[in-house]
């Protein structure tokens, strides 16, 4: 039969209750005591049930984690940093994806419900004023990771400047003729990455007299194939952009196979930057602007769980910085 807590309190003379705060890690115990019970936990190699461990904590020992688009490189890389941190803290995870206006409203109307998690972390989705309302009620913490609200802790990265630190790089290059391949927005998500890095693209151009043609810009859903799509009637025009810089590695995937599939060296004819710095990245070669997918996820459990313990003196708004990272994807613009 499995080793019981009652078998541990028995073997080392002391009652139920004080096991339970040697396990909880509780101050409130003779360090003479303490070591006396946690000998006898590793003679009898005692492991809590989790059941147990949540009944004597008083909390659900799990925090939930609402992220869009499960599938996507930076998502699973924020997603893996979550996972670290929450078993070093000896925390369970219930991950929640959604991929429609629809499934989003739905999780984010049932998900706040402290009988079931001690915390929430919402990926890339700021809550609307009245789903804040709803889940500040239940005073469930809060943490957002790359997704703002004024009066909600969060963990982002300067997009502004990521775009503007790869139009930066180009420019440097010599190029002054820039295109973008990015994301259309999308109703009731909210997503503001792809629009954030535009507008960096935009403010360095700006600052040489320099801006973004119309039809050297293309938004599409986020897909490899789409941004392909975009690149190939953007690259294929006359008056073609020398470099388009990308709102994320996977569309910069879908503008080489675009320059590929019209005859185009990269980057002799054309350059391509990207963003995230997915480990796709390196494999092919491409520049791109990296943020810390994994720091952050690590950052907001961090946070969260500050919050959850009811000393989190961290600032509002957590800003990680970016970095260029360059491969071979750029170079200097095509010769006349």
């Amino acid at each position: 039969m499995p080793v019981t807590i009652g078998d541990v309190a028995r073997k080392a003379g002391v009652g139920r209750g004080t096991v339970s705060r040697v396990l909880n890690n509780k101050p409130n115990v003779d360090p003479e005591t303490r070591a006396r019970v946690q000998a006898v936990i590793d003679e009898l190699d005692f492991v809590p049930s989790a059941a147990a461990r949540r009944l004597s904590m008083g909390r659900s020992m799990t925090v939930g984690v609402v992220v869009p688009f499960l599938t996507r490189p930076s998502v699973v890389e924020r997603l893996r940093g979550i996972e670290f941190s929450l078993v070093g803290l000896g925390l369970d995870m219930i991950t929640m994806n959604v991929e429609s206006a629809e499934r989003r409203d739905a999780v984010l109307r049932t998900i706040a419900r402290p009988e079931r998690i001690d915390g929430l972390i919402l990926m890339s989705i700021a809550p609307h004023e009245e789903e804040l309302t709803r889940i500040q009620a239940t005073g469930l913490p809060l943490v957002l990771l790359d997704a703002h609200h004024r009066s909600v802790p969060r963990v982002v990265m300067d997009d502004v400047d990521g775009g503007r630190i790869a139009a930066k790089h180009l420019l440097e290059l010599g190029h002054r003729s820039l295109g973008f391949i990015g994301d259309v927005p999308r109703p009731g998500f909210g997503f503001a990455s792809s629009r954030l890095r535009l507008r960096g693209v935009e403010e360095a151009l700006r600052d040489e007299g320099l801006a973004i043609r119309s039809e050297h810009l293309g938004l599409t859903e986020h897909a490899r194939q789409n941004a392909r799509h975009s690149a190939e009637a953007i690259l294929a025009r006359p008056d073609r952009p020398t470099a388009i810089v990308c709102a994320s590695d996977t569309e910069a995937i879908g503008v080489l196979e675009a320059a590929a599939s019209l005859g185009l060296a990269v980057p002799g004819d054309v350059s391509v930057i990207g963003y995230d710095d997915v480990e796709a990245a390196d494999f092919v070669g491409l520049t791109t602007v990296r943020q810390p997918l994994t720091e952050s996820g690590e950052r907001a459990v961090a946070r969260l769980a500050a919050l959850i313990e009811g000393h989190d003196e961290g600032p509002l708004r957590e800003v990680m910085p970016v970095s260029l990272v360059v491969r071979r994807t750029t170079g200097r613009p095509p010769t006349a």
